[in-house]
């Protein structure tokens, strides 16, 4: 009687657990009436029966039940599934964003609606009831950062990640997305809380990457421009520090010395060679081998290093890869520039004029640390305690802002082309004596497209290289170039 007894109190247990799950599902289950049989006591005899019958009328509902939760298990599965679907469409989005360039923006403009469109169909096919909490986030960031793909500002996506941030504060790259949408509207301030927000969750080096281009967009007309573009510096090489493989990190960090380069002066050699060095890194990662701007900064930074054929070749590659990039132009004026050398070399050919022009350049007194030398004995690169002294033929008049450019002989009636960064153009005249002290020089020798081009060159990066009629330039006399490397958001 005992052993019955148990028993009897398992399957009770059953049975109320099944009721509590109908109830909670909103079952209803009838059991009948049922009589206590003849010869039964009516407390304990009568309860088996009447738990026997409910058992029995419960097999079925307790099935139903099973089978319900199956549903929603297979149901909640398929919401996963369109979501994880919905996120890939979106990444494949951004990859058309950042690789697909045709000649026509138009064409790449309806290519991305026509993905936008597919993206929000897969997302909205999940009804908004059964998203759960962190399936709200996750829609309102997904549906956010595909209205956000679009060069101009959209308050609508704006909207949605605000609300993906709300929902889900430790969504870190809701807030990144949050902070990209809002500097296109001008908010840089507000763009900058963005990033430190989510960067407080975590380190993050795409977050780190954005924090340092805006940072270098901020510097833009600020008197303390290059404080603010070295903190940029730092910020990308924080995100280097979390992965030494990421290109677009070390394509970040390039970008950041090349704007030092300029809002310092445009002289400072060294920054150019890191520069060269981060896009070179970044080169090594297939992943953003399709980023014509890569090309497009290398190139930049081998035309100021006047590697002239890198930078040529460079540009042609960007040029290729995005047809909307003025690459093609940079070609045609590094040629323009190129070709004004050669027939500026040939027109200053007169050996009377030439000799007349360098007689006096025997009279222009040296410090003795310095030791007196023409083009012919330098060698390639810095020549340390080595002067050149030099007459200036003309000014070499070209498209871009910087370096100034001068044909020059020297005391041997030699010519050679001198490029001076971070001097306004009106401090060095035609006629002017020039003292180049540890002067850095190149021999250029290449031919593109059939040409050759033939000539030698020294460049001032430094004002303490150079004396104009004997006197250094002021500081007044300095300029600073302001170009900057960077995209939009």
């Amino acid at each position: 009687m005992d052993l019955q007894k148990s028993h009897l109190r398992s399957a009770n247990r059953k049975v109320n657990h099944c009721y509590g799950r109908l109830v909670k599902l909103k079952l209803t289950v009838c059991i009948p009436n049922v009589p206590t049989p003849p010869g039964f006591r009516r407390d304990f005899p009568e309860k088996v029966a009447l738990r026997e019958t409910k058992l029995k009328f419960l097999s079925s509902a307790c099935f139903l039940l099973i089978l319900l939760a199956e549903m929603s298990s297979q149901t909640e599965a398929e919401d996963r599934d369109l979501m994880a679907k919905a996120a890939k469409a979106t990444e494949d989005l951004y990859y058309s964003r950042n690789t697909y360039f045709p000649a026509d923006l138009e064409e790449k403009m309806s290519r991305l609606q026509s993905e936008a469109d597919l993206a929000l169909k897969l997302l909205d096919s999940i009804p908004l009831e059964r998203k759960s909490p962190s399936q709200r986030a996750t829609y309102e960031f997904l549906r956010g950062k595909i209205l956000d793909v679009f060069p101009d500002y959209k308050k609508e996506a704006e909207d949605h990640l605000s609300k993906a941030v709300k929902l889900n504060p430790s969504l870190s790259d809701a807030w990144l997305c949050l902070g990209n949408c809002i500097w296109k509207k001008g908010d840089l301030p507000a763009a900058k809380n963005c990033f430190s927000l989510a960067l407080t969750k975590g380190p993050n080096k795409k977050i780190l990457c954005q924090l340092s281009m805006l940072e270098r967009k901020m510097a833009q007309g600020t008197e303390n421009q290059a404080q603010i573009v070295e903190e940029s510096i730092q910020h990308a090489k924080e995100a280097i520090a979390l992965d030494v493989k990421d290109g677009n990190s070390w394509y970040n960090l390039g970008n950041a010395c090349l704007t030092s380069f300029f809002v310092t002066g445009a002289w400072d050699h060294n920054k150019l060679l890191h520069s060269l060095k981060a896009y070179q890194n970044a080169e090594k990662d297939e992943s953003v081998k399709s980023n014509p701007d890569l090309y497009f900064n290398c190139a930049t930074v081998n035309k100021y290093l006047e590697n002239y054929e890198r930078a040529l070749t460079g540009f042609e590659a960007a040029a290729l890869k995005d047809p909307g990039l003025n690459a093609t132009e940079e070609v045609q004026k590094m040629i323009n520039l190129l070709d004004k050398v050669e027939s500026s070399l040939k027109g200053q050919t007169k050996a009377k004029r030439l000799a007349s022009l360098a007689s006096s350049l025997a009279d222009v007194k040296l410090n003795s640390s310095y030791k007196r030398a023409t083009t012919s004995l330098l060698l390639e690169g810095l020549n340390k305690g080595v002067a050149v002294v030099g007459r200036v033929l003309l000014f070499i008049n070209h498209e871009n802002l910087a370096p100034l450019y001068y044909l020059v002989c020297d005391s041997d009636q030699t010519c050679f082309v001198l490029s001076v960064y971070g001097l306004r153009n009106d401090v060095i005249k035609e006629g002017d004596r020039l003292t180049l002290l540890e002067p850095c020089y190149r021999g250029i020798d290449f031919t593109w497209k059939g040409k050759h081009y033939n000539f030698k060159s020294i460049r001032v990066d430094f004002l303490e290289q150079l004396l104009v009629n004997g006197k250094a330039p002021s500081p007044q006399q300095a300029v600073c170039t302001s170009i900057y490397a960077q995209h939009k958001p």
